[in-house]
């Protein structure tokens, strides 16, 4: 098992900028395929951005182009660069590690997008 720490979270005017940090331990980090999700309130929670261990990535269509995941397998760091930020982005963040059968979370980080 892997544990996740997520930081980063906060709030922010629409059009700007927030980067999300999800620090794993506990397992050997490289091996695991990295997501975020995120949950609003009333909503299921939802698949925002996954990256691979070979760095393949793929984007829920309402945050392509917006949102940029990366890790750093050197510093066990998975990141979610948010720009142009909306409203709708409104939601709790989870970290996800995820290898065959194993899934971990994350405890979650607030973002809230408003004027």
């Amino acid at each position: 098992q892997v544990q996740l720490v997520e930081s980063g979270g906060g709030l922010v005017q629409p059009g700007g900028s927030l980067r999300l940090s999800c620090a794993a331990s506990g397992s050997i980090f490289s091996i695991y395929i990295m997501g975020w999700y995120r949950q609003a309130p009333g909503k299921q929670r939802e698949l925002v951005a996954r990256i691979t261990n070979g760095r393949n990535t793929n984007y829920a269509d309402s945050v392509k182009g917006r949102f940029t995941i990366s890790r750093d397998n050197a510093k066990n760091t998975v990141y979610l660069q948010m720009n142009s930020l909306k409203p709708e982005d409104t939601a709790v963040y989870y970290c996800n590690a995820a290898l065959g059968f194993s899934n971990s979370w994350g405890q979650g980080t607030q973002v809230t997008v408003s004027s």
